[in-house]
C-alpha cells in the first residue's frame, strides 16, 4: 500500500463538475493498492496516517498529527502510484492491484478511518476525478508499508 499525503490548505475533488469531497487545512492522501496488500496492511497506515506528525507546533517544528490540529483527511483513490516506471517510456501497471481488489481495499480503507476520525472526505474509485489543492509548505510525503 503506497499513500503520497501533502499537508495542505485546501483540496478538493470533482466528478463531472460536482465537488463530491473538500477539506480546508489538512491532508490530501492519494492512495495507491498493490497486489499482496491486505486488511492487516491497512490497519497500519490507518495508524500511521493519523499520527503521523507533519503539523507545526509552537516552535514551528513537524510535532503535530493531523487530529491534533483537528484537521481534514481527503482521500483519492490513485492506482497510478503503484505503477512500475523502471524501465521504458510508458508505464506498466502489472504491480498495481486489480480494479475489484483495489476498490473494495480503497472502501475499507475508508471506512477504518471514518470510524477513527470524523473530518474525512473522498474520491470516487474508478471516476474520472479533477484533484486540486494548495500544497502547504510543500510538504509531501511518499508513506509505504
Amino acid at each position: 500500500m503506497i499513500c503520497l499525503i501533502q499537508r495542505v490548505t485546501q483540496g478538493q475533488v470533482e466528478v463531472e463538475n460536482s465537488i463530491i469531497g473538500s477539506i480546508e487545512t489538512g491532508l490530501v492522501v492519494l492512495v495507491g493498492f498493490q497486489p499482496d496488500d491486505d486488511h492487516s496492511i491497512l490497519e497500519k497506515m490507518a495508524h500511521k496516517l493519523l499520527h503521523y506528525r507533519i503539523f507545526a507546533d509552537d516552535q514551528q517544528r513537524m510535532n503535530l498529527n493531523v487530529q491534533q490540529v483537528n484537521a481534514g483527511i481527503l482521500l483519492v483513490p490513485q492506482f497510478t502510484l503503484a505503477a512500475d516506471t523502471k524501465s521504458g517510456l510508458r508505464p506498466s501497471f502489472s504491480s498495481a492491484a486489480q480494479p475489484d481488489m483495489a476498490t473494495d481495499l480503497f472502501d475499507q480503507f475508508c471506512k477504518l478511518i471514518s470510524e477513527r476520525y470524523q473530518n474525512v472526505a473522498f474520491g470516487e474509485f474508478g471516476a474520472e476525478m479533477q484533484v486540486s489543492l494548495i500544497n502547504d509548505g510543500p510538504v509531501t510525503f511518499w508513506l509505504e508499508i
